[in-house]
């Protein structure tokens, strides 16, 4: 059984998201919040929810302040999705550094949105291919990862999984592709982690994004 908490002010779209929600199957349980306050009741009420899909643009407090005190109320198992009107570069970056598992604008198609989530939920991230096509901030935007020159210190294999990384791919999907055991690709993904001083795979995955590493052939990799 999942719980998943949909946060956000406009209940029209609550209805909506719920009525795709409903395509991941029967075995699944949905709570509502309309505020940030409300949010975080919910989150302190019910302590096994799977999955957050929050509004940036919520009453009740700033969204950096309320992403926080989220972050901060949930297990670090429980990913937050961001679901927002905009794809902002700033916003994106900002709602990653604060701990958001993904970012999914809210003008996308319910299929991708379903794609999106399942990666999700497998232990993937999802970031909006318009920030991945980017390779310079926006104005405005949040620092930069400082992780230039900082592959040369990874191994071939290491380098492999941070492309599949950036490409939002699972434990599981790296370990098919490279031919691992998934036991072994945790372990390239905290070394990786470490190595670029960061402290989730979503930031990983910028940090890929960075260094041109979202849409690179693995067969180039290393040399």
């Amino acid at each position: 059984m999942m719980k998943i908490l949909i946060a956000d002010d406009h209940e029209l779209f609550r209805d909506g998201l719920r009525h795709v929600l409903a395509q991941l199957g029967d075995s699944l349980t949905i709570v509502e919040a309309s505020d940030f306050p409300q949010t975080l009741e919910v989150v302190q009420r019910e302590t096994d929810i799977g999955i957050v899909l929050l509004d940036l643009s919520m009453p009740g407090m700033a969204w950096n302040e309320g992403l926080q005190r989220l972050r901060a109320a949930l297990t670090d198992q429980t990913p937050i999705i961001i679901l927002s009107a905009t794809d902002d570069r700033r916003h994106v970056l900002q709602a990653v550094n604060l701990g958001a598992s993904g970012f999914i604008p809210k003008t996308s198609s319910s299929r991708v949105m379903l794609s999106a989530l399942k990666l999700v939920l497998s232990g993937g991230v999802y970031l909006p291919p318009a920030l991945l096509d980017q390779s310079e901030p926006a104005e405005g935007a949040a620092p930069a990862l400082a992780v230039e020159g900082t592959v040369s210190f990874l191994t071939r294999r290491q380098r492999e999984v941070l492309t599949l990384l950036g490409q939002g791919k699972s434990n599981k999907e790296i370990a098919r592709v490279l031919q691992l055991a998934e036991g072994t690709v945790k372990l390239h993904v905290t070394a990786i982690l470490k190595a670029l001083n960061v402290n989730n795979r979503t930031r990983a995955v910028v940090a890929a994004s960075q260094l041109g590493l979202t849409g690179t052939d693995l067969n180039q990799i290393g040399h």
